[in-house]
């Protein structure tokens, strides 16, 4: 019992005292006085609610184009004869697992208006002045958001079509209707559920999400929400405005689950029944090859395209010369591997970072799941409530909330790697949650009973029994929350020191200071790391684990 008590007091320390402080200090004086002055220092200028105005449009606009992007590629491995399914798969991974403000940074190679090499060999083909393309505008960032964001939607989707019987496609075949006919009147609206949530996580993602919006909207004069909150925590560091600024994320967040909820409560949406329907691939004949090109087209520009001009860049010489024999060097890994002075101890921060907060995610939702599903205490509910909470906490918001909670004394945990990992554990533990309790759920709890008869403790019964039987399902859960902590970039910039900066940080740090090409050269190593991970969980537990399980 006391380990049951002591895990609840670690959650609520994770989750509800920082949201909890942050209300506190959003409502108060530094001295301690009651005051209602942080919001109207927040919200006082029209440049701040533009900042908030500029993300809620740019969310929208990037969901509508991820869900344009996905629907049709989830449509079209889950329900048709479409070849290359395999590569397709591959590309919507790559996307998913490259780190966002690697993809802007490649979209700026490739899209900036006088040297992106979009532009270059437009001048070159035409001889027009003016750009092709242009990154650094409203439209250009929302499309490259887009491009980083459309893989949730692809899952939430796939998923659900993979559900759908073809005897509801047939029984409109046989009324009439032709295959798009079908596709668009019945198919669509039965995953309508799946395509609105991953549309609103997309939002949400969005409006939290800083890289991207830094390093491309910073430069276009595109101030969002984050960087505004970025703004606040420049000299001075003015931590109740910002804590007063970031609670509407908090509620629009709220607001949007809840609208979700009210918008399907009234509407039924079973596409699938006790009969076990078969489901076929749909015969498409040559418009097969067409939504080939499509989802071909939508994997170039989001993961090939700014992948190649970064592993371009990080061998060049200078970028904006172009692929050439005598632009070719080494010399930008040589430097970060030997003379950089924090390049090697940023790739080691990083790593054990992701280690820890992975492993203490993992540990704490496999206690919290046995409770939950062993049903050992009568709140269970509530603990079930507390690890999945932070999935509707933005991430820059729970920065904000640890920032005010640890920074200062009693704790005095600023730049320290302790409030890093509890920060990413805290962050991820709804992936690790959601893993420990879909495994638990297929553990029936004999086992464990029999074991305890023969004198085993429960917590005994946990490490040789639950842990073993478990042992993939737990692996994959670890291996996805230390991928996303290794490129988590919303909360360790608000919470890391001089000693403490990871890769993301380092790498955003690089963008700032306009090199290319090292900045490169440091993202060849993250995604080195990345796809050796990938590569171990795919050997281990399947090619697709991370999209199931995202």
């Amino acid at each position: 019992m006391v380990l049951w008590i002591v895990l609840i007091a670690v959650m609520l320390l994770l989750v509800a005292f920082p949201l909890g402080k942050l209300l506190l200090v959003s409502l108060h004086t530094r001295s301690g006085a009651f005051t209602f002055a942080n919001y109207l220092a927040a919200y006082g200028r029209a440049r701040y609610v533009e900042s908030l105005v500029n993300s809620l449009l740019l969310a929208s606009e990037t969901a509508a184009v991820s869900v344009v992007f996905a629907v049709p590629m989830a449509w079209a491995l889950s329900r048709t004869n479409m070849p290359g399914k395999g590569l397709i798969w591959a590309l919507v991974l790559g996307s998913f697992i490259l780190p966002p403000y690697l993809g802007a940074i490649g979209w700026i190679l490739l899209a900036g208006p006088n040297a992106g090499f979009v532009n270059l060999a437009w001048r070159w083909a035409t001889g027009l002045p003016g750009p092709l393309v242009n990154v650094y505008t409203f439209h250009g960032l929302a499309f490259v958001m887009a491009f980083q964001s459309f893989p949730l939607v692809f899952i939430f989707v796939k998923s659900a079509l993979d559900l759908v019987s073809s005897e509801m496609e047939d029984a409109a075949n046989i009324l009439g209707a032709g295959t798009w006919t079908a596709m668009r009147k019945v198919t669509l609206p039965l995953v309508w559920p799946s395509i609105l949530g991953g549309a609103i996580i997309v939002f949400l993602e969005t409006v939290a999400l800083f890289g991207t919006p830094a390093i491309i909207g910073i430069p276009a004069r595109i101030n969002t929400a984050t960087t505004q909150l970025w703004q606040f925590f420049e000299a001075p560091v003015r931590v109740e405005v910002a804590s007063a600024y970031a609670m509407p994320l908090l509620l629009i967040t709220l607001v949007l689950i809840g609208a979700q909820r009210l918008m399907l409560r009234r509407k039924g949406f079973i596409a699938q029944t006790g009969k076990g329907g078969e489901r076929r691939p749909i015969e498409l004949g040559f418009a097969r090859y067409g939504l080939l090109a499509w989802c071909l087209s939508v994997g170039l520009v989001s993961v090939v395209m700014p992948v190649l001009v970064l592993a371009e860049a990080s061998f060049a010489r200078a970028w904006g010369r172009g692929a050439s024999v005598a632009n070719l060097t080494l010399e930008n890994y040589r430097f970060l591997i030997f003379e950089h002075e924090s390049a090697m101890s940023s790739v080691w921060n990083t790593l054990w970072f992701s280690a820890a907060s992975a492993t203490l995610a993992a540990l704490l939702a496999l206690l919290a799941a046995y409770i939950v599903s062993r049903k050992l205490v009568k709140f269970g509910g509530a603990l079930a409530f507390l690890a999945m909470a932070p999935f509707v906490i933005p991430g820059i918001v729970m920065a904000i909330g640890f920032y005010a909670s640890f920074a200062a004394p009693p704790f005095a945990l600023y730049g320290t790697a302790t409030i890093i990992i509890l920060a990413f554990t805290a962050r991820f533990l709804p992936i690790a949650y959601a893993n420990a309790s879909s495994a638990m759920g297929t553990l029936h709890p004999e086992m464990e009973e029999a074991a305890r008869i023969l004198g085993c403790g429960r917590l005994g019964t946990i490490v040789r029994i639950t842990v073993p039987l478990l042992r993939k399902s737990l692996l994959g859960g670890w291996l996805i929350v230390f991928i996303v902590a290794t490129r988590e970039l919303s909360a360790a910039i608000f919470l890391v020191g001089p000693k403490t900066r990871t890769m993301a940080v380092l790498l955003y740090d690089l963008s700032e200071a306009g090199n290319f090409e090292v900045l490169a050269a440091l993202g060849g190593i993250l995604l080195v790391i990345t796809a050796t991970l990938v590569g171990v969980g795919m050997k281990l537990l399947g090619r697709d684990f991370m999209l199931r399980r995202a």
